[in-house]
């Protein structure tokens, strides 16, 4: 005798208790960029990325100096990654950011750069949203940059894979602990219209499950009262088109909750 059980779908429902978007309740922390006397390692080649951060930190800076030549009028920057994201700086100016997708890892970027006609100090910020700890020939896996090429015209261009490079492993946000409330005095802090890296305080009210619905955020990491509650990668879209994962539940409830 056999009987057969329908059950209905579950349907998860969601109420919106406290908005974290007035503009006077953010302050941000603005990282230094480090130029290539800064770094403490040196190396004649392009590093691998997880080698370097040894799973300890997503961030890995690549730094250099060039000069140009006088001829070097209308310079192009081109850079090809294996890591997650980059973020290009020239004489700590923002250049550009690019990153992969679910389909194609490698990727590239190039954009028109301002140089001077002394040395330029080049910051490369490399970034992995986790690393795999798992998997078939995993010791072979390669991440971060694989080429960077700056382009004065179509016969004189700049290779840098046999270059001496200068590296930093992680943040100084990440090496301050600023995360932690006895540490957030350590930094200077400033007034902000985009949600930063400020803790928030928030106090979530009833007893029933709490999550933090992080869809308008783009890629980082969330702690809560000193302690890492996710990494999330909101703009990092599935095969569908859309994000893997928006909420994220609280497990630690307390009467006054830091939010960073």
């Amino acid at each position: 005798m056999y009987e057969q059980v329908n059950a209905g779908d579950n349907e998860r429902i969601t109420i919106s208790s406290q908005s974290f978007d007035a503009i006077d309740g953010w302050e941000e922390f603005k990282d230094a960029i480090p130029t290539f006397l800064d770094t403490s390692l040196k190396a004649n080649e392009i590093l691998e990325h997880m080698n370097m951060t040894k799973d300890e930190f997503d961030y890995l800076w690549y730094t250099f100096r060039f000069q140009p030549s006088s001829s070097c009028t209308k310079p192009m920057v081109q850079i090809e990654s294996l890591a997650h994201a980059v973020h290009a700086f020239v004489n700590n100016i923002y250049l550009g950011t690019t990153h992969g997708s679910h389909d194609i890892k490698d990727f590239f970027c190039k954009s028109p750069v301002l140089l001077n006609n002394e040395l330029n100090n080049i910051s490369i910020l490399s970034v992995m949203a986790g690393l795999l700890d798992l998997g078939a020939f995993l010791e072979s896996r390669f991440a971060g940059l694989t080429r960077v090429e700056i382009q004065c015209t179509e016969k004189e261009i700049y290779d840098f894979a046999n270059y001496t490079w200068g590296y930093q492993v992680g943040l100084l946000g990440d090496k301050l602990q600023i995360y932690k409330e006895e540490n957030l005095s350590n930094v200077e802090w400033r007034k902000t219209k985009i949600s930063g890296d400020q803790p928030l305080p928030c106090t979530p009210l009833g007893n029933d499950p709490v999550a933090l619905n992080l869809s308008s955020m783009g890629k980082g990491e969330a702690w809560m009262n000193g302690k890492s509650i996710v990494r999330y990668w909101v703009s990092f879209h599935n095969t569908k088109g859309d994000p893997s994962q928006t909420l994220r539940r609280m497990m630690e409830r307390t009467r006054k909750n830091t939010l960073q």
